[in-house]
């Protein structure tokens, strides 16, 4: 504990059902150890506009169940200079602030290396993305409850689907990683899943589908990850309109959005949230920096920072395997 002043916790990037669990995990267990915590709002933005906020037990009372983050995040051009992250060490510095737990994606990542290496400020890092795609941690904050909602959708869509024969693409978040989309395609009964790591051929695509509506003469869904390859749900359902061979199909297009990100975190989520919000001001206290925690097998384990935005997060290919033939 010996040379930590203050704690600084942000949320940054997009945000991500379980944030609010974190935040209140990092409060609770800084004052636990007789340390102050203050609030960055807006992430990155808010530290060069010093948006700061003291934050006290009874300040993170009652967000647990919240959806959202309660601190705000933004994207933040000024900071991806030396000048805006020069500013804002010096708004940290003049706060007391000189140790950091960003929750966040990749980016968020980078920034707070950024911030060590460039001004020597501590940080640790918890991963929260829905996207599940940092590398260094099994599951990242929001994941589960952003599954849980797509599924819940697919569930409905089948609904709707089967009452009227019909195709339906639905498309999910993962800009550059299939992980929702292939964990919801197994969990929804999906007859496809199109994924960014998976290579896509439109011909085999059409040819699939063709045989999946022409044989079964009922409904279908189609799993697509909005970064798959082929650009997402719509410009599939393009193609497949352009094509006189699919006029007999009756297509519909879902994009899911944003709804995946709301909602109030599962039980899974504010837990493994809550874990990370702990173990991220212990590492502090014990004189880690410029690692983020993330649970491997169970445990929670600390990785380089470095690590997390420089490598790849691997898609479990058995679960594509394992999609062709359930479908």
């Amino acid at each position: 504990m010996e040379g930590i002043q203050r704690i600084g916790v942000y949320t940054s990037g997009g945000d991500a059902p379980g944030m609010n669990a974190c935040v209140r995990a990092v409060v609770r267990t800084a004052y636990a150890h007789d340390l102050e915590v203050v609030g960055i709002r807006r992430g990155y933005e808010g530290m060069i506009d010093s948006d700061f906020v003291e934050m006290t037990t009874r300040s993170v009372s009652n967000i647990l169940q919240k959806g959202g983050t309660v601190l705000k995040s933004a994207r933040s051009d000024r900071f991806r200079t030396p000048e805006g992250r020069a500013l804002a060490a010096a708004n940290l510095t003049e706060m007391g602030i000189n140790a950091l737990v960003a929750i966040g994606g990749d980016g968020s990542m980078r920034g707070a290396t950024l911030l060590n290496q460039e001004h020597g400020i501590s940080v640790v890092g918890c991963p929260g993305t829905i996207d599940n795609d940092l590398y260094g941690t099994d599951e990242t904050i929001g994941y589960d409850t952003a599954m849980n909602t797509a599924i819940e959708n697919i569930d409905r869509i089948r609904d709707t689907a089967d009452a009227h024969n019909r195709l339906f693409l639905v498309e999910v978040m993962g800009r550059d990683a299939g992980f929702i989309a292939l964990n919801c395609g197994i969990g929804g009964g999906a007859e496809l899943v199109l994924i960014p790591e998976n290579q896509t051929d439109l011909k085999e695509v059409k040819k699939q589908i063709f045989g999946l509506m022409s044989s079964h003469a009922r409904s279908s869904i189609v799993v697509v990850a909005e970064g798959d390859q082929l650009g997402g749900a719509q410009r599939i359902a393009d193609a497949l309109k352009n094509d006189a061979k699919f006029d007999f199909i009756d297509l519909r297009v879902c994009i899911l959005g944003h709804t995946q990100r709301g909602g109030s975190p599962t039980a899974r989520d504010r837990v493994l949230a809550s874990r990370f919000g702990v173990s991220a001001v212990e590492a502090l206290i014990e004189g880690h920096t410029n690692v983020m925690v993330g649970l491997v097998g169970g445990e929670i384990k600390m990785t380089p920072m470095k690590n997390v935005w420089s490598r790849s997060k691997s898609i479990d290919y058995e679960l594509i395997n394992l999609t062709k033939m359930l479908s």
